[in-house]
């Protein structure tokens, strides 16, 4: 009838895994509340990790399902799952990491009083003080449920809303480093201005694709794409303003400037979970804007795209040469791996698809364990991170040293490694879609990128060791935990990468 309001028609099991985990989030909120102070990181991390298990489970369980719910605003499909399960595991990663207590004589690299002022007595006090703080597991749970939901998104309003609920607690987190609390806070305000800014420009974007289409589900936007007469102007200046927040998220150049500088101030384990994650939930949706709302205008974007990538994979490697600090030189490897990402991207095929999601789970599962190996090793004054801190490590921890130099290996893409299999896959893709161009900047890229990460392993196994340096840390069961998590992906897709191949397939088609 005209005039008829019609209610939504809610599906909540095809939602399950990202309702699991913002349910675990609110009862850590709870907990934080009500319990006593004594027992509140012990139920922290059991809710925090049996919350992820649980929406692992019901990915796996919902694996095949193709549908859209709540009222066409959530799409529930391969690329969806796929990376709901990646993130439920690397999410579970991060939580291990957070939880470490071990490593420091203090209680972990979290600051134990955010509202301490950075200097003062009562903030040297607390740097050596053994108090924890727990408010990081709900904010950590947030951010990971706003991940979850952010790939999922088939309705644009509802992906700046998901883009929101994951970086707030992002903001919050990057400024709560137990030590070097200055930079952290810087870290915090930079990444919560710039950011702030990157949100701005998505909305907008958002208000003028809604002024092209007269809807934002993308699905209605794809259908305005295929007709004529409309005015192409909101499209284009839409989906221009609608990528800078995207990209932002994904740390592709010009929108990179936050990557190093909040990296390296985030407490490593925070860092640890912002690499892998963000990235991994930043690709997620814009492969569905571009490939379900954009898919039919191609032509249009794909040049721009061109460009970004290129620019990326330039400026990531030869930044990446430069740097002097282990975290600043693993940002500047993100960004590149960002532009080795959107070669799959640019793809705009199944192959593309399957290739970038391949790329994602190797990607993560080795940027994760990275940072978890950097917080071992330590000085008096809490991670040394500067890289000639780091010389001589492997006479002095061969075990921790080799796992890192494979680590660098897969993230050079050196064969057998994960890294090898994942730009072959992105690559391949690349040259099927027409961009052997952008392959060939790709390969030389990837070069260059192989030069700092050869560096670093002969600075640690063929440079006398300084006579004051650092000394290597025994890890609990937390942090070894997720570095063999990470060593073990990344051995076996580098070594038998088919099967996990086979499952991006099987997960590279879009429902909408």
């Amino acid at each position: 009838m005209p005039g008829e309001i019609l209610s939504p028609q809610l599906s909540y099991a095809p939602a399950a895994p990202m309702l699991l985990v913002f349910a675990a989030a609110l009862i850590s909120v709870l907990i934080e509340g009500f319990a006593p102070a004594a027992r509140r990181r012990g139920l922290q991390i059991a809710v925090s990790l049996l919350g992820l298990l649980s929406a692992l489970v019901a990915t796996i369980l919902l694996a095949g399902t193709e549908e859209l719910v709540f009222s066409d605003a959530i799409a529930v499909d391969g690329p969806t799952l796929f990376l709901q399960g990646t993130l439920a595991v690397l999410g579970m990663a991060g939580v291990l990491l957070l939880s470490e207590r071990s490593l420091d004589s203090s209680g972990g690299a979290v600051v134990a009083r955010a509202s301490a002022l950075p200097g003062s007595r009562e903030d040297v006090a607390l740097a050596e003080a053994t108090e924890i703080q727990t408010e990081v597991y709900p904010l950590a749970l947030f951010s990971l449920g706003g991940m979850m939901l952010f790939p999922a998104c088939n309705n644009l309003l509802l992906m700046f809303v998901a883009l929101e609920v994951l970086s707030l607690p992002l903001y919050l987190m990057a400024g709560l480093a137990r030590r070097r609390r200055l930079l952290s806070q810087e870290a915090a305000v930079k990444y919560f201005l710039l950011g702030a800014f990157a949100s701005a420009f998505f909305l907008y974007g958002v208000a003028l694709l809604y002024g092209y289409a007269g809807s934002v589900d993308l699905g209605d936007v794809l259908s305005a794409t295929r007709t004529t007469g409309s005015n192409d102007a909101l499209l284009f200046v839409g989906l221009a303003m609608l990528a800078v927040g995207l990209l932002f998220k994904v740390g592709a150049v010009p929108f990179q400037a936050w990557t190093p500088d909040v990296y390296q101030g985030s407490p490593t384990p925070v860092t640890a979970l912002m690499a892998a994650c963000t990235k991994i939930a930043a690709f997620g949706a814009m492969l569905r804007v571009l490939y379900v709302g954009f898919g039919a205008t191609g032509w249009d974007w794909r040049p721009m795209m061109w460009g970004i990538a290129i620019l990326t994979m330039g400026v990531g490697a030869v930044l990446a040469v430069t740097q002097s600090d282990v975290k600043r030189m693993l940002a500047y490897s993100s960004v590149a791996h960002t532009g080795f990402i959107l070669v799959g991207v640019i793809a705009l095929s199944g192959q593309g698809l399957s290739g970038t999601l391949f790329y994602l789970l190797a990607y993560g599962f080795t940027t994760i364990a990275s940072f978890a190996v950097v917080t071992l090793v330590r000085d008096s004054s809490g991670e040394a991170t500067h890289l000639s801190q780091w010389a001589g490590l492997g006479r002095k921890s061969p075990l921790v040293a080799g796992t890192f130099a494979f680590f660098l290996a897969a993230l050079a893409g050196i064969p057998l490694t994960s890294g090898f299999m994942a730009k072959f896959a992105v690559f391949a893709a690349g040259v099927d879609g027409g961009a052997t161009a952008l392959v060939v900047v790709g390969v030389v890229a990837s070069a260059v990128t192989a030069f700092f990460y050869a560096r670093v392993v002969v600075l640690m196994f063929f440079n006398e060791p300084p006579p004051d340096g650092p000394t290597v840390a025994i890890p609990s069961v937390f942090t070894a935990g997720t570095i063999g998590l990470g060593l073990a992906v990344s051995v076996v897709l580098g070594v038998l990468p088919q099967p996990f191949l086979d499952l991006a397939g099987r997960a590279s088609q879009f429902v909408y």
